[in-house]
């Protein structure tokens, strides 16, 4: 299903990372999204976060500067599919 506000909003804190100029920077403080961003009307992350949630009308610009999220391996492993 869609993914909840909370669960964007945990991913973006957590693991969320800005491209800028081609290199991955970490979304440590607003000037980051300020900069990349700003001329868009985005000017912080619970900015971005709102933008990407409600696919506002610069989600495309939201989504290309977020860095893709790397994620580890689920705890529990994968499970082996039997039939």
């Amino acid at each position: 299903g869609y993914p909840s506000l909370k669960t964007v909003r945990a991913l973006v804190y957590k693991r969320g990372y800005g491209k800028v100029s081609k290199q991955r920077i970490p979304l440590s403080d607003n000037s980051v999204i300020t900069n990349a961003l700003g001329k868009h009307g985005i000017y912080g992350t619970e900015d971005l976060i709102h933008e990407i949630y409600t696919v506002g009308p610069h989600f495309k610009q939201a989504a290309n500067f977020l860095w893709p999220f790397k994620l580890s391996a689920p705890r529990g492993g994968f499970k082996c599919k039997r039939h």
